[in-house]
């Protein structure tokens, strides 16, 4: 099977997960990052000082008791990640049934979609998925994506969400704005970035933006180098 990649804006979204165990709590992560509205965590065990941390997160609550049906109303995605393969079965036929996404962490061939392997920079986010043929070749590409890829692309688009406002409030042309981002981002500032360079970021960004905003640099570079 060829998985259709896509990110999910799950701001304003409902979200339910079935199980906490290891599996389980590295999806709630996942999802409690990424902005799901509610986040509803169905386990019955005592839940551990893992799953309390994140219980305490906005949007998150932790209910002690096994899955209903009724559990699934006005969910937008749920993941089935219990230790009993029949249950998470349940859980994907019904997801099937009402139309809403599931991944089924013991089976996830069965499910709607698969969780990638992922690099996170801030955010640049990398995903990697070998359609479940091999974990290990997914492993060690996310390894060389994690050397290749340093945090110096976190601060470059930290850098690019407050100037790219400025940028566009001079009112250019839309071809002028795109080459000055392509620009900037095929610059030495990644690399100035990278070594906390603070006078060489300051050099390449006076010499590539438009002098109205050369008196904003300082602010812009506050925080990254």
């Amino acid at each position: 099977m060829r998985y259709y990649p896509m990110f999910v804006n799950l701001e304003g979204r409902a979200c339910l997960v079935v199980g906490a165990g290891q599996v389980g709590l590295r999806k709630i992560l996942s999802l409690a990052e990424c902005g799901a509205s509610t986040l509803t965590v169905l386990e019955q065990r005592e839940p551990d000082q893992a799953l309390r941390e994140l219980a305490a997160r906005p949007g998150v609550r932790v209910l002690r008791r096994g899955f209903e049906p009724t559990d699934l109303d006005g969910i937008f995605l749920a993941i089935a990640a219990t230790s009993d393969s029949a249950l998470n079965r349940r859980i994907g036929q019904l997801c099937r049934e009402r139309g809403i996404l599931c991944n089924m962490v013991d089976a996830p061939d069965e499910g709607s979609f698969i969780v990638p392997s992922s690099v996170v920079r801030g955010d640049l986010t990398l995903a990697i998925s070998t359609g479940g043929q091999s974990p290990a070749l997914t492993k060690r590409i996310r390894k060389d994506l994690q050397d290749r890829f340093g945090e110096e692309y976190a601060r470059f688009l930290a850098l690019m969400s407050r100037l790219r406002p400025e940028v566009l409030a001079l009112g250019q042309e839309t071809e002028v704005n795109s080459a000055l981002f392509r620009a900037l981002a095929g610059s030495a500032l990644l690399e100035a970035l990278r070594q906390g360079d603070r006078p060489g970021a300051q050099a390449q960004l006076t010499t590539l933006l438009p002098p109205e905003l050369h008196h904003l640099i300082p602010e812009l570079l506050d925080g990254l180098a």
